[in-house]
């Protein structure tokens, strides 16, 4: 454990702990405190934050996995493909690198890309705490190589900070090809948020240009694709394809909010990293996993061959780099959260978005 007089920053400690029992065995945590965050990052799971604190607003859910999970723990390529959902209850996870979307099979019926990837279930081989007193941040650095021969090599710099004062967490993630030839790259942040904020009447805002549903699931749920429902047993998941607006800069926003708007959960993100954005609604009772993501993307997780034949997979030269900012911040009390949607009403600007009735055949597969 570091606290502020060894990190020299007025509040703020860092600790790091070892899981010892059933499922978490092996896992290394580390959790980052200061008087407004408290987060607990997973180096074994690709660098993941598990559970936040920010202004007092827990940033969370509840999944049936009682984790975190040990990466051995998770059958990534067992036959259905599905296997990533054994170890899935982060916060924050990330969905690549490289593929990102639903499982896909060979001709022959073998499984050829897993759900949502690998990353999330890699091991950062370092680690890094950086306690910077003149710029005020605490930075927790891990890097985590997804690398095969005669495959992919990448390699994720996940920067993990906060600030005494402040109750945002910074994410900033470098992603590099390591091989001397063009490697591709599918990347998707798949942020979750639960209970206690995601609630019957809590709803999501978005500056949107342009929303599909994914599917006939999702067409059902148009009218109500913000707002969230009560939990209903059996009901499959809604999810929907979008485009959002952003300021001259391309900076955007993205906020849930909860039924009484007394706080919230906001992203800060960029468009010119993050084109894209998927909204993910679960609306199943809470035992089984009632979540919603706010998901900032370079593509939709569709298979990957369908997003690579509609140009939405990203190339990178031998040595090439990509850089990936999100800013996360819990957001306290009616007005705090009623300047929020103001702002994000500002970048909608007086353009209704377009809302298209039906799955559009270029976005799902």
């Amino acid at each position: 454990a570091l606290g502020a007089a060894e990190l020299g920053l007025p509040d703020c400690s860092v600790v790091k702990r070892t899981l010892h029992v059933g499922v978490r065995r092996g896992v290394d945590i580390i959790e980052i405190s200061s008087k407004k965050v408290h987060c607990v990052i997973v180096p074994t799971r690709g660098m993941g934050i598990w559970r936040a604190e920010s202004n007092g607003v827990a940033l969370r859910w509840k999944s049936p996995v009682h984790g975190p999970v040990h990466p051995s723990m998770v059958r990534l390529w067992e036959p259905s493909g599905i296997g990533w959902l054994d170890g899935f209850d982060e916060f924050f996870v990330r969905c690549g690198l490289e593929s990102n979307g639903a499982p896909e099979f060979h001709p022959n019926g073998t499984l050829r890309y897993p759900l949502h990837g690998r990353i999330a279930n890699t091991p950062a081989h370092r680690v890094e705490i950086h306690a910077d007193s003149d710029a005020g941040r605490l930075t927790v650095l891990g890097i985590v190589d997804e690398a095969r021969l005669f495959g992919n090599k990448l390699r994720l710099k996940a920067a993990i900070s906060i600030q005494p004062d402040s109750p945002a967490i910074e994410v900033c993630d470098t992603i590099s090809n390591l091989s001397a030839i063009d490697s591709e790259l599918e990347l998707l942040y798949h942020i979750n948020l639960g209970v206690p904020l995601l609630s019957p009447g809590a709803k999501v805002l978005l500056p949107l240009d342009r929303l599909c549903p994914r599917d006939e699931v999702a067409v059902g749920n148009l009218p109500e694709w913000d707002v969230y429902g009560p939990e209903t047993p059996g009901a499959p998941e809604a999810v929907f394809f979008c485009t959002l607006r952003g300021d001259a800069e391309g900076r955007t926003q993205a906020m849930l909010k909860s039924a009484d708007g007394t706080q919230a959960c906001r992203l800060h993100f960029h468009l010119r990293q993050l084109p894209f954005f998927t909204l993910w609604k679960n609306r199943l009772p809470p035992e089984d996993g009632y979540v919603t993501g706010l998901e900032p993307c370079i593509n939709f997780p569709n298979p990957r061959s369908f997003e690579q034949s509609r140009g939405r997979v990203d190339a990178l030269s031998p040595g090439d780099s990509r850089v990936f900012e999100i800013r996360i911040e819990g957001l306290a009390g009616a007005e705090s959260v009623d300047t929020a949607a103001a702002e994000i009403a500002a970048l909608q600007g007086e353009v209704p978005p377009e809302i298209v009735r039906s799955p559009d055949p270029d976005w799902s597969a």
